[in-house]
């Protein structure tokens, strides 16, 4: 078969498709102990919501009309308006219905943004995404259409008790020139948990609009909703900002909905690329968070459904970590929020592939940490010393896996 030179590039097996297909065979082999894969926990009080929601939307006929029918390539417009509302009311943001888009998912999201933003240019010049600190997402690794569209940094570390540590941005080192056409954070971080504090936005704010490029902020786990976010932070927009959310980490990440909110040229730009890539958005996911927004429940539901949950969650899977694994070259990144932990292995004396690979052998699945280091010179060994493992399944099966884990470890570090 011959293709494009497109084809080529996303064709090829990647570090999101192995999560992916970690995750589905996770779903088909029940034996498996499922710490890799990013799929949010089946909360039962929001399964419930969910159904009470479906089941009124079948009864009034809404359900059926959302699946019979296109929306506009900006997506569903009385959940664009409540959104505004929503955000306008609770933060004084100025904004409107022409401030937001839907997308059929945050990955489409980034798609496009990184490659609106990034890239080859009309004079022949090239630019790239800025991340300001590594690890970051692995999902944005592979989305350029250019090769070689990602730069970043690697950050401070922050030594804490009890065999704790924290990434900060390096604005010492940081350089925002002409070859940077947009700067990328996710806030909280996956893989790591790391929550950029109120300073650090503010700061990446003005580069950003000092420089004359965007400010992109990957919002799946923070505020308003699903609020998986742990510490006291500041919720952030202005009109150089696209802020991206989604309605997943909520639990519906089956109804693929994600929403940029971003100045009004840049949601026409992005609508426009919607209809020629999409023709629209899915519907299913709107009328469903329509729901949710026009009562308020999606941020009474995130602050003391959500929140509460994943904190719980954590706690027990740090606890149960210190108390496995006993030796001081094993540290956990501070959970400030999202649903993973961030382990580090200093002196691993093989790479976190080969971990991956030795652990899926005995039915755990985690993520090896290499590929979150996305646009950064090879070469730093701590890249090769961490891994991210998903902490939302039940006690039982933390337990289990987490025994597998320290048993391979202590193993690794004795010989």
């Amino acid at each position: 078969m011959q293709i494009s030179k497109f084809g080529k590039k996303f064709t090829q097996y990647s570090g999101i498709t192995q999560l992916m297909d970690d995750l589905n065979e996770g779903l088909r082999n029940p034996d498996t102990i499922m710490l890799g894969g990013g799929n949010p926990a089946q909360i039962p009080e929001m399964l419930s919501e969910f159904e009470k929601i479906s089941s009124k939307l079948l009864a009034n006929g809404s359900l059926v009309k959302a699946m019979a029918n296109y929306d506009g390539p900006q997506g569903k417009n009385e959940f664009i308006e409540a959104l505004a509302d929503l955000f306008k009311n609770t933060y004084g943001w100025d904004i409107s219905s022409k401030n937001i888009m839907l997308t059929n998912g945050s990955q489409s999201a980034f798609f496009y943004l990184f490659n609106l933003f990034a890239g080859e240019f009309p004079d022949g010049s090239k630019k790239k995404i800025l991340l300001p600190l590594a690890p970051e997402y692995i999902g944005y690794g592979d989305s350029g259409v250019s090769a070689d569209m990602f730069i970043s940094y690697r950050p401070e570390i922050e030594f804490l008790p009890e065999r704790q540590f924290k990434y900060h941005v390096d604005f010492d080192a940081l350089e925002v020139d002409k070859s940077v056409g947009a700067i990328c954070a996710s806030r909280p971080t996956n893989p790591t948990g790391n929550v950029l504090t109120d300073d650090e936005i503010a700061k990446l704010d003005k580069l950003a609009r000092d420089n004359g490029v965007p400010l992109i902020i990957d919002n799946a786990y923070g505020v308003p909703f699903p609020n998986i976010i742990f510490e006291s932070v500041t919720p952030f927009w202005n009109g150089n900002t696209i802020l991206c959310s989604s309605l997943s980490k909520l639990g519906l990440p089956g109804l693929r909905c994600g929403i940029i909110v971003a100045n009004e040229e840049v949601i026409q730009a992005l609508t426009n690329l919607n209809g020629i890539i999409s023709l629209s958005p899915g519907s299913l996911g709107p009328a469903v968070g329509l729901e949710l927004v026009k009562t308020g429940d999606i941020l009474n539901l995130s602050e003391n459904i959500i929140k509460p949950f994943y904190k719980a969650k954590s706690e027990f899977a740090v606890r149960l970590l210190q108390q496995s694994i006993r030796d001081s070259r094993f540290k956990i990144h501070k959970p400030e929020g999202a649903m993973f932990l961030w382990l580090w292995f200093e002196e691993l004396p093989i790479t976190t592939k080969e971990l991956y690979r030795r652990l899926k052998d005995q039915g755990l699945l985690i993520v090896p940490g290499e590929y979150f280091f996305v646009g950064l010179e090879d070469g730093w060994e701590h890249g090769r010393q961490c891994i991210r493992m998903n902490y939302v399944q039940d006690e039982s099966v933390l337990e289990r896996g987490i025994e597998i884990l320290a048993t391979e470890i202590s193993a690794l570090y004795n010989n």
